[in-house]
């Protein structure tokens, strides 16, 4: 679950990643250079990686507020596997 700040700037940040595609289709539709294209991609990438991360550390608090310590373990194992998807 994601705390509603930490949803506000997710939301936020997605919607600047949405209007930065648009921007990329319309770029390639006015057959702009491709280096201009591939900074594009660029910034896109960066951002996408940048909303991941914050949805990893938010995952990651979640688990280190785990009382129980079987159930932490679990969480641990879940946080591994997913970062470890998410590197990919």
């Amino acid at each position: 679950m994601v705390a509603e700040k930490a949803k506000d700037d997710l939301l936020r940040r997605l919607r600047k990643v949405k209007g930065q595609i648009s921007g990329l289709e319309r770029m390639i539709e006015k057959d702009s250079s491709c280096s201009d294209i591939l900074m594009q991609v660029s910034a896109v990438r960066a951002a996408i990686g940048k909303i991941g991360m914050l949805i990893m550390q938010n995952y990651i608090r979640e688990c280190f507020s785990c009382q129980d310590e079987k159930a932490f373990e679990e969480k641990v194992k879940e946080v591994v596997n997913s970062f470890s998807k998410f590197i990919r």
